[in-house]
């Protein structure tokens, strides 16, 4: 996919990976305003193609009492304020066919959860607005296997569609990530690596996802050096007080600091 095909994308004539950023859910416009603004600066700095994230709903909760949203058509009239406000692309995720249309009024990439790509209808409907389809590999399939998810998109005649990596279930409370995926991923499309949820630690007893932040910074140079397209990070500027994923955040201001850093590696693995 040329990256040229996502509306308001800037500075796609760098050699730089692209980013997708922002908070795991939409907590409310000043805080939305506020990650924007910061993640902009930066990336506008450094030459770094940059997708605004942000989650509309949260349908996959492991507790009937976890945070899900402000509501959906409040969430997603922020996200078009971010992306007018800012000139931005934004990114949200979808959980039902119907949810397809509503989103695509407002953002320009519909994100297909990891539980949910072989969902076919979801990815159909998806794929069907003419968006830009990110599709989350699921922690249950192989590398291989999303050649036929990608292709479910683009039989359904749309041939922008990315893929990121959120790590593969390793017993019943973590993940890991296999770095071999990436360039076998590559050769059925853009590839992504969400270096978050990949460190998030599942199913935990209290019914609160715990997470390993500390590690990073350790999982983007590692994606970095493997060659991937993009990475998927979400960031806050509280990440204890964020309402969903906030064990497995980056605090917002480290993000910079980690971002020159990879934008180095990147110019080493360019030149190889």
């Amino acid at each position: 996919m040329n990256l040229s095909t996502i509306p308001k994308l800037k500075h796609t004539d760098s050699n730089n990976f692209f980013l997708l950023s922002g908070p795991c859910a939409i907590e409310g416009e000043d805080m939305a305003l506020r990650i924007a603004e910061e993640v902009v600066s930066i990336t506008d700095r450094l030459k770094i193609p940059y997708v605004f994230k942000g989650s509309f709903k949260k349908a996959n909760r492991s507790r009937i009492d976890s945070f899900t949203g402000i509501g959906n058509e409040k969430a997603l009239k922020i996200l078009r304020k971010v992306s007018e406000t800012f000139e931005i692309p934004t990114v949200t995720d979808i959980h039902e066919p119907e949810d397809a249309v509503m989103a695509a009024e407002y953002v320009d990439v519909l994100q297909i959860p990891a539980f949910l790509v072989r969902q076919t209808d979801l990815v159909v409907a998806a794929a069907e607005t003419g968006k830009v389809v990110n599709l989350k590999k699921g922690q249950f399939m192989s590398p291989e296997s999303m050649k036929h998810a990608v292709t479910k998109v683009t039989d359904s005649g749309n041939e922008k569609v990315m893929i990121t990596d959120r790590g593969t279930m390793f017993g019943y409370q973590d993940l890991i990530v296999d770095f071999r995926g990436i360039p076998t991923m590559k050769q059925y499309g853009t590839t992504v690596l969400d270096v978050t949820h990949s460190l998030q630690q599942p199913n935990q007893s209290a019914g609160v996802t715990g997470g390993r932040p500390e590690l990073i910074n350790t999982i983007a140079r590692a994606g970095i050096a493997v060659g991937v397209d993009g990475l998927f990070i979400e960031t806050h500027f509280d990440p204890k007080n964020a309402k969903s994923d906030g064990a497995n955040m980056l605090p917002l201001d480290n993000l910079g600091p980690m971002l020159e850093n990879l934008v180095a590696i990147r110019e080493v693995v360019h030149h190889l």
